[in-house]
């Protein structure tokens, strides 16, 4: 008797891990299923982005690529809507990597060394990810002074109210186009 309820008890510690293995699996295999959802659905944003910079404003396909993924990554990173990013680079350099302005601004972003040294010291502002990352970054900083005042960190940036307002309308032409393509590439 004593037999069978050592082996019974082993049994039933053995289900147990058994048990709880493939519950383990499971909550595995369901947030790698969550993972994988939102990785296609980032670069289904990603590509819808590049293709309307390729079609709206003759970005090669390439680089249009290369700036929709750095400026999804960078407005992950910073809390910050892509649409604003997009209107940002759209505005300062029309999505010309190599523009140039005044103060030595530099970039998609157009940033200006002199004002940011510590920030900029080590990066090419030509870049499309490095200047992203960094105009990204400042303005981030520039949304926390003002307490995610959107309309006060854009004229921090950009130094008018004009600015600030450029740039919300812009936004919105941004994110209505891309809703656009949304809805005529699901046949709507």
């Amino acid at each position: 008797m004593r037999r069978l309820l050592v082996t019974f008890a082993a049994l039933t510690i053995s289900l147990s891990t058994a048990h709880t293995a493939f519950a383990q699996e499971s909550a595995l295999a369901a947030a790698s299923d969550a993972s994988v959802q939102q990785d296609t659905k980032a670069q289904q944003e990603i590509h819808k982005i590049s293709e309307f910079l390729t079609r709206k404003f003759g970005v090669a396909r390439e680089k249009a690529q290369t700036i929709a993924s750095a400026v999804m990554s960078s407005a992950s990173k910073y809390s910050l809507p892509p649409t604003l990013l997009l209107a940002i680079i759209s505005i300062e350099s029309r999505f010309k990597e190599t523009t140039r302005g005044p103060n030595n601004a530099t970039g998609l972003m157009q940033m200006v060394p002199s004002a940011h040294r510590k920030l900029v010291r080590n990066i090419d502002l030509t870049d499309p990810e490095d200047n992203i990352e960094a105009g990204s970054a400042i303005l981030h900083d520039y949304m926390k002074s003002a307490q995610g005042d959107i309309d006060a960190a854009l004229k921090n940036y950009g130094g008018s109210r004009a600015y600030a307002e450029k740039v919300s309308l812009r936004a919105k032409t941004f994110k209505h186009a891309t809703s656009a393509d949304t809805a005529s590439a699901s046949g709507q």
